[in-house]
């Protein structure tokens, strides 16, 4: 129980922080919040990525790139172009580590506007802190496994963040349902998406790129966007002007994007 309960409070917390405020804060500004709760939900996503915490800038500069290359050779990750997510991930992983370490030039269009923090973005994001992090995962696994099949957890726990982003990738770009004809390759593909927060509505998100909610049909839920709600009745964010969504078949054309047939 032990286990499983760390396992599943390690994956909600990673994947929530990276769609909340890597992807929909640091990429696509969806929403604004006070610099205070900005470090708060930054700290919160060093702690919780841990051993593979992804830098702001360098997502977001990544995420950015996706969805002007969608499904297109530029795409930093589109399975299009790759026999299996291990491989597009690999070509993920030496974009980004381009991009973290400023040895590739990005667009001037696609900086700027993401959060920055020195000590955890610098200071605290390098190799003797990643692996301070995996030996705090191995000591709780040996505290705690009551099994040897457990410890085959631990590669997701020290990868956590790219693991669910070739999910994300790899799943929401194959395999699924489409709401919109777009130009890339898109697809829903969860109609109950609570294994990532929301970010397997990928057709949705890439039609209406600005909206905080990635649902659109009355029977998709997007569970980030629930808690931003909460979120917003709260005043720790705020999405006044963001652009919604709420659509069904006969209603018109998405501005960007055509409705599926």
């Amino acid at each position: 129980m032990a286990i499983a309960s760390f396992f599943i409070a390690h994956w909600v917390l990673s994947i929530f922080c990276q769609t909340f405020f890597l992807h929909r804060y640091s990429a696509h500004r969806m929403f604004r919040m006070s610099k205070g709760w900005e470090r708060f939900f930054h700290f919160l996503t060093w702690f919780a990525q841990g051993a593979s915490y992804l830098q702001p800038r360098a997502y977001a500069i990544l995420h950015r790139m996706h969805h002007a290359y969608s499904d297109t050779p530029k795409d930093p990750h589109s399975p299009r172009f790759f026999a299996t997510p291990f491989s597009m991930m690999w070509h993920t992983k030496d974009i980004y580590l381009g991009l973290l370490g400023r040895k590739v030039e990005p667009e001037s269009r696609f900086e700027n506007g993401y959060p920055s923090w020195k000590l955890l973005d610098e200071t605290l994001n390098n190799m003797f802190v990643a692996v301070a992090f995996m030996a705090a995962y191995t000591l709780y696994y040996v505290q705690f496994a009551t099994s040897p099949w457990q410890y085959l957890l631990l590669p997701i726990h020290f990868l956590v963040g790219p693991v669910q982003g070739a999910i994300v990738n790899w799943g929401g770009h194959k395999y699924g349902y489409r709401n919109f004809f777009n130009k890339d390759d898109s697809k829903n593909t969860l109609v109950f998406d609570l294994v990532t927060w929301g970010e397997l509505f990928q057709n949705n998100h890439h039609t209406f790129g600005m909206a905080p909610n990635f649902a659109v049909r009355w029977f998709e839920i997007d569970p980030c966007y629930q808690v931003m709600k909460v979120l917003q009745f709260a005043r720790i964010i705020d999405m006044t002007g963001a652009q919604q969504t709420r659509w069904e078949p006969g209603d018109e054309a998405a501005p960007d994007g055509l409705p599926a047939e």
